[in-house]
């Protein structure tokens, strides 16, 4: 049996991808970046210089803030309007919960579980930045890098 070279194919036609997912995999992908600068001022501060667990973990943490800010304005929300005074504001403050929640789940692990070695200490880092991640994500979504077309779809039915 010969193949038949001249049979068209039919392929599904591509959908596009959904908005909400590109946004989550550029969030993932500053996000990502934020951590890797997380980590590595951690752990040059607590490992390298001695420093302190907590000052360590809450200065590693302003410093990846600051480079996610740089991310997420000109990356992931690129296409939204250039922040004011009042979304800079929200993203600092939202960032401080942030960092706060993160610190409190690291103490609790480091002070409380008494995880200090190299590893471990890692492993609570890793698992308290999880989670004030997703808290990040849904406020810098919703307040700080709204999405214009929401925001004037929500205007004509209000």
């Amino acid at each position: 049996m010969t193949p038949n070279l001249t049979e068209e194919r039919v392929t599904a036609p591509v959908r596009p991808v959904p908005k909400v997912v590109l946004e989550v995999v550029k969030f993932g992908i500053v996000g990502g970046s934020g951590v890797f600068v997380n980590f590595a001022v951690f752990n040059a501060l607590l490992h390298g210089l001695r420093w302190p667990a907590m000052l360590a973990t809450v200065l590693a943490s302003c410093v990846a803030m600051g480079a996610n800010y740089l991310g997420f304005r000109y990356y992931t929300y690129r296409d939204r309007d250039a922040p004011g005074a009042r979304r800079i504001a929200l993203f600092f403050v939202f960032s401080g919960i942030g960092v706060l929640m993160e610190s409190g789940l690291f103490y609790v692990g480091y002070h409380g579980l008494g995880l200090h070695g190299p590893l471990e200490a890692n492993l609570v880092k890793a698992l308290s930045i999880v989670l004030a991640s997703a808290f990040r994500f849904l406020v810098y979504r919703t307040w700080v890098f709204q999405d214009d077309d929401l925001q004037k779809d929500a205007r004509k039915y209000s």
